[in-house]
């Protein structure tokens, strides 16, 4: 256990100026930390302080003025100040009662000087000896992150570091991974661990603790807790050291694992054939994922824009892992020439797989790491299934996801294969052959008189069918007039029938006019 480079008003009191020293206030706060002296002669101090300044004064600011001196201490207790020392004779020949009280009430150190004393050795003297000590913990630090480097070439799990961690520092260490139960060091009473965990979510002087991010993602927490004294700031740069090197560790093992993940696809590839019966994909959940207890899945399809995968695929994995684990999955993958499969299978709540699969595209496409590649990766969510066995059902319906994405472009605003709706029709319609056909036998006449005469008759009907006939409402839409629109629904009358509005033929025209919005080469 190592020193922690923390000077206290009882460490000052040691030193050799401070021999005829006396503490008559506050004497339960000599556990004070002091990281610099001051001396101060005027009685409003506000803004002249940091916080942890021991005070060194004559009392010349207040002389024996008791007022004065209640607002001067009344500010050093505000501004945090460590202590006050004061030389008595000169200016000031005694202490007030009501200072005395109010010191004691803050534990806040009042040090009488019984005889003059030189201001500036002390200051000197404390000064050099902070100084020293914060060139040794700069040594001790960059001594202690070489020990953790070392360690990091032949450990074989992050508990090492954590036992390395309390070793050097003597505090009692916690370690907890999203979704995961705390580890303790060293080990304590399920009791004691209820109220450590309880006493790191509280602001404390005594606890400090450190975010573990992974691909710019929160993955864990470290957390130191001191009973015997505050976190030294030598205390927070060990933490933080640590809690690099445990990220570094963690990620290590992340790589390792992916890469044996990439060995295992051949088997996950049957799975989203159907070439495995319900027992073996319950037998092979049991091995790779023991504590899953799944509850219905679905297979998402990530295309990229370049012909093969870039060299940061494994990156990519990784973050989209981590990413996707937080909200509630557990993920197998496939890796293809040009694309990536993810077999999501899914541990919460069935009713809400579809706003956490949202909520991670969403971090997904905002990470820095899609930012900074300014990727345009296409992402498709097949059909979810209850059924683990039914899994080659929601491939299919994502590989159709992405070719419906790929044939409309931007102007598909879901991922989601169930959101599809329309979208879905007419690209059942297109691969039967028939689209063309349909489109011109519904709407050929309107766009044709729409090209001859610069008209707006489809517009005017797309709008018509989409407030259910209302002309008042219609006409507002389009910003004409009632005797304009009358004159355009006999002209759509006359080009296509007056039954237009007859429910089935009503169906047909609005699937047709999406079919023609969103692949306008159909009639070319």
């Amino acid at each position: 256990m190592h020193e922690h480079f923390q000077m206290t008003v009882a460490d000052v009191l040691k030193r050799k100026h401070f021999e005829k020293a006396k503490v008559i206030a506050g004497h339960q706060g000599v556990h004070r930390i002091v990281k610099w002296v001051h001396v101060v002669e005027v009685t409003n101090i506000h803004h002249l302080l940091k916080g942890k300044e021991l005070i060194l004064s004559t009392g010349v600011g207040w002389k024996e003025n008791e007022s004065l001196l209640c607002s001067f201490l009344q500010q050093l207790i505000e501004c945090d100040a460590s202590g006050l020392c004061i030389e008595i004779g000169t200016y000031t020949s005694s202490i007030p009662q009501e200072v005395i009280q109010l010191a004691d009430d803050h534990q806040f150190p009042i040090i009488l000087f019984l005889q003059e004393v030189p201001f500036v050795e002390i200051t000197q003297d404390i000064h050099t000896h902070l100084i020293n000590r914060h060139y040794q913990m700069i040594a001790n630090l960059e001594a202690y992150s070489q020990q953790l480097n070392k360690k990091l070439l032949s450990i074989g799990h992050y508990y090492e570091i954590l036992k390395f961690l309390h070793h050097y520092l003597g505090h009692q260490v916690l370690f907890q991974m999203n979704g995961k139960e705390a580890e303790f060091v060293p080990e304590c009473s399920e009791k004691k661990k209820r109220e450590w965990l309880a006493y790191v979510e509280q602001p404390s002087k005594q606890t400090a603790s450190q975010a573990i991010q992974l691909f710019h993602n929160d993955y864990a927490r470290l957390s130191i807790l001191s009973t015997a004294q505050e976190i030294s700031e030598f205390d927070l740069l060990i933490l933080d050291r640590t809690a690099t090197a445990i990220a570094q560790h963690l990620l290590r093992d992340l790589y390792v694992e992916e890469k044996k993940r990439l060995a295992e696809q051949e088997w996950l590839k049957g799975w989203l054939e159907g070439e495995h019966s319900p027992q073996a994909i319950s037998a092979y959940l049991t091995e790779h994922a023991p504590q899953v207890k799944a509850k219905g899945g679905c297979v998402v399809l990530c295309k990229f824009p370049s012909a093969k995968l870039s060299k940061d695929v494994t990156y990519f994995l990784l973050l989209f892992r981590t990413i996707f684990e937080q909200q509630g999955f557990h993920l197998f993958s496939i890796q293809l020439r040009h694309s990536l499969l993810f077999i999501f299978v899914n541990k919460r709540d069935v009713n809400t797989w579809k706003v956490r699969m949202h909520a991670g595209i969403e971090r997904l496409l905002q990470s820095e790491f899609m930012q900074a590649k300014k990727s345009s990766v296409t992402l498709s969510v097949g059909k979810f299934v209850d059924n683990l066995a039914l899994l080659p059902k929601s491939y299919q319906t994502a590989q159709e996801t992405s070719r419906i994405q790929q044939r409309l472009g931007k102007k598909i605003a879901s991922y989601f294969y169930e959101d599809l709706h329309m979208a879905k029709i007419v690209s059942l319609m297109e691969s039967s052959g028939h689209l063309r056909d349909m489109v011109n036998e519904y709407l050929a006449p309107i766009i044709q008189h729409d090209e001859k005469h610069n008209g707006k008759l489809l517009e005017t009907l797309k709008v018509y069918l989409a407030c259910n006939g209302s002309k008042k409402e219609t006409a507002e839409r389009l910003f004409i007039v009632r005797q304009t629109l009358y004159h355009r629904l006999q002209k759509l009358e006359q080009l296509i029938g007056d039954d237009f509005m007859h429910p089935e033929k009503r169906l047909a025209m609005e699937c047709m006019i999406y079919a023609y919005e969103y692949l306008p080469n159909l009639l070319e």
